[in-house]
C-alpha cells in the first residue's frame, strides 16, 4: 500500500515535500516513483528512485528544481519541490514498480494522489 500526501496550496517560486508512505509488503526490489496528472492531460513521470541502492531517475522538467529521497528504515519517499510554477499544478502520484522507468506501464502499484496548487 502506497499512501501519497503533502500536497496543498503553494505560491509560484515556493516549496514542497510530499512523501509516500509504503507498507504490506518489501519494496526491496523495487523503484518508488513520482508522477503527476493534470487535468485534461496524460499521467507525466516526475521522479523514482531504487529502494535499494538509491539510483534516482529524474524528467527534464524536474532535474534542476525536485528531488528524490527515500527513508528505508521508515519506509517512506519524499519528493521535495523547489521553485514551483504553476504549471507545476497537478495531482501527484507515488508508485512503485519492478524497474527505474519514466514509463507509468512500468508501475504495478499505485496510491491515492495527493493535488498541489501552485498559485498566487
Amino acid at each position: 500500500q502506497l499512501q501519497a500526501s503533502g500536497g496543498g496550496l503553494v505560491q509560484p517560486g515556493g516549496s514542497l515535500r510530499l512523501s509516500c508512505a509504503a507498507s504490506g509488503r518489501t519494496y526491496d526490489d523495487q523503484s518508488l516513483g513520482w508522477f503527476r496528472q493534470a487535468p485534461g492531460k496524460e499521467r507525466d513521470f516526475v521522479a523514482a528512485i531504487r529502494w535499494i541502492g538509491g539510483r534516482t531517475l529524474l524528467a527534464d522538467s524536474a532535474k534542476d528544481r525536485f528531488a528524490i529521497s527515500r527513508d528505508n528504515a521508515e519506509n517512506t519517499v519524499w519528493l521535495q519541490m523547489n521553485s514551483l510554477k504553476p504549471e507545476d499544478t497537478a495531482i501527484y502520484y507515488c508508485a512503485a514498480g519492478s524497474h527505474l522507468r519514466r514509463d507509468p506501464t512500468a508501475y504495478a502499484f499505485w496510491g491515492q494522489g495527493t493535488l498541489v496548487t501552485v498559485s498566487s
